[in-house]
């Protein structure tokens, strides 16, 4: 089994930061590189949708964003830590969602459980 674990969310004024990291441990390849991690969120009423990933395997460390945030938000890994994170800079009420920390490798594919950010004055 493989379990991710998000901290790091919770009540930030607009404008303000957050660093979200999530934690894998379990059964993982040795070489941690191998994996994709990324972050998704959901809000209320809405789809699941990517915010951020970084690609995994030979010559990866790709990184994608959302449109929405990026030049906003920065994500990273740690691999000997087994870590991804989430730096979130002028943060907008509509940033508000429950973030999950995604890991996935061919078809493999394991979800944390999420933590809030909520942004409002």
């Amino acid at each position: 089994q493989v379990q991710l674990v998000e901290s790091g969310g919770g009540l930030v004024q607009p404008g303000g930061s957050l660093k979200l990291s999530c934690a894998a441990s379990g059964r993982l390849f040795s070489v941690f590189s191998v994996y994709s991690m990324g972050w998704y969120r959901q809000a209320p009423g809405k789809q699941r949708e990517l915010v951020a990933v970084v690609m995994g395997g030979v010559g990866g460390g790709d990184v994608n964003y959302a449109d929405v945030v990026r030049g906003r938000f920065t994500i990273s890994r740690d691999n000997a830590k087994k870590m991804v994170y989430l730096e979130m800079n002028s943060l907008k009420s509509e940033d508000t969602a429950i973030y999950l920390c995604n890991l996935r490798l061919g078809s493999s594919d394991y979800w944390g459980q999420g933590t809030q950010v909520t942004v409002s004055s």
